[in-house]
């Protein structure tokens, strides 16, 4: 109990923006955002992408989806936990029930029963979607090391939901480092499933910092459940059509 108040407290404290979720973006650190975003191109360059490169070609396309099921699976605890913080009970109740099934019939989640047998998809949601829920506001644009697009809210809601996973405590060494194994090992091999997508982001856009700015925002507030201007639709629309050339 004293350990869930605590990551209350932290989220309350640390997330103390309450400028609202909106249209455009609010980027006053622009300058030093694009910096960090001319790293993290340099990253993807020279590590990300030719690891998910040899990761991709070293494995089947089913082995790498098993592991990112496993990842998905290995989630749930914690996003049962962020349900619960949202009084979303039904959220709670099926990520609970698909945890349990996939992890015993599905051979810890590598298969999917809960989902092709019993119809329970995964509700997805973070400690950040909880931060808005409790009503604080996404704050300024930020683009974090490594990690790439994000807010303030979400950048409290990252930090916070590597402590909210109650399987990072009920297991012990080395089963413990499961979960962010396998989430690691996801990535790598979502890397490598949008491989052409993330590229012409990076590497052939005009300017890669602006669009993955914009991308990032109005998926995040659609995730959210946001309500998006016209404006911001037909700004999302034409960043679609140059990237895919739809």
């Amino acid at each position: 109990m004293k350990f869930f108040a605590t990551l209350m407290a932290v989220g309350f404290l640390s997330a103390c923006s309450q400028q609202g979720d909106g249209s455009g973006h609010r980027d006053p650190n622009e300058d030093v955002n694009r910096r960090t975003h001319a790293f993290n191109v340099a990253v993807d360059r020279n590590l990300y992408a030719p690891a998910s490169n040899a990761y991709g070609k070293g494995l089947s396309r089913n082995t790498r989806r098993g592991i990112g099921r496993a990842a998905s699976n290995f989630a749930l605890p914690g996003r049962v936990v962020n349900n619960l913080l949202q009084l979303d009970l039904e959220g709670a109740a099926r990520n609970s029930f698909r945890f349990l099934i996939n992890s015993t019939l599905g051979f810890g989640g590598l298969g999917d029963p809960a989902g092709n047998d019993f119809g329970l998809e995964e509700e997805t949601t973070d400690f950040g979607e909880t931060l808005y829920k409790w009503g604080f506001g996404e704050g300024r644009y930020v683009e974090l090391p490594f990690v790439g697009p994000s807010t303030e809210r979400h950048t409290v809601g990252r930090v916070v939901d590597l402590f909210t996973n109650p399987l990072g405590y009920a297991l012990d060494a080395p089963e413990n480092l499961l979960s962010p194994t396998s989430q690691v090992l996801a990535k790598v091999g979502s890397r490598y499933e949008y491989a052409a997508t993330i590229d012409a982001l990076l590497y052939e856009s005009e300017d890669s910092y602006a669009q993955a700015r914009n991308l990032y925002l109005q998926q995040r507030r659609y995730e959210l459940g946001v309500d998006v201007s016209v404006e911001e639709t037909d700004e999302i629309d034409a960043l679609f059509e140059e990237l895919y050339g739809e």
